[in-house]
């Protein structure tokens, strides 16, 4: 750890060796530093958070084999820009893949075969769905299945649309949630386009 102050080495060696207050410390004192770099590239408060959440994640899991050849918090900002990257060129991959789906959708009259994979994801979306609050819910439904404007849903709930934003918001983010621990289920990318 060349070039580390010793106040952060003495700090990194005590996570090393488990201690929870020595990460409590590194996550206060650039969580929101590490939110603001990443959300240059992102664009998106919600996905920014949960970005460096889960750098420090694996911050903490793999704090024995990791190795600050400079400072924690130049190791972090250099993970946050890697994994801000990846995040974006996921997200385009599954652009791709949508327009793909939406264009195969408007050609093709047959009807779709559907797998055991498949069955398994409606359910997954399903019970996500099923997770939200009451009108978290009902708005999601009316935006996603029955392809409602937000200025309709607001017509048709007697609501402002900026409440139907904001609760579209609230849903989003609490299915993208729910939805964390099956993203290494087969065709999770699918599912993520056609949803999100």
């Amino acid at each position: 750890m060349k070039n580390i102050n010793d106040e952060e080495r003495f700090i990194f060696q005590r996570m090393v060796e488990g201690d929870k207050g020595a990460f409590r410390f590194f996550f206060e004192k650039y969580y929101t530093d590490l939110c603001n770099f990443v959300n240059i590239y992102l664009n998106d408060p919600i996905t920014t958070e949960d970005i460096v959440q889960d750098i420090y994640v694996y911050f903490w899991n793999k704090k024995e084999n990791i190795r600050i050849e400079t400072s924690v918090k130049s190791y972090l900002l250099k993970a946050s820009k890697n994994k801000s990257l990846n995040y974006l060129r996921d997200k385009k991959a599954r652009l791709v893949i949508q327009n793909k789906l939406a264009e195969e959708s408007e050609t093709s009259y047959e009807i779709p075969v559907i797998s055991e994979d498949n069955h398994r994801l409606q359910e997954i979306i399903k019970k996500a769905v099923e997770s939200l609050p009451e009108k978290c819910r009902e708005i999601y439904i009316l935006s996603k299945e029955k392809k409602l404007t937000y200025n309709e849903i607001s017509n048709e709930l007697g609501i402002s649309v900026k409440t139907v934003e904001n609760q579209m918001g609230n849903a989003l983010k609490k299915m993208r949630e729910f939805l964390r621990p099956y993203h290494d289920e087969l065709f999770i990318l699918f599912l993520i386009a056609i949803f999100f």
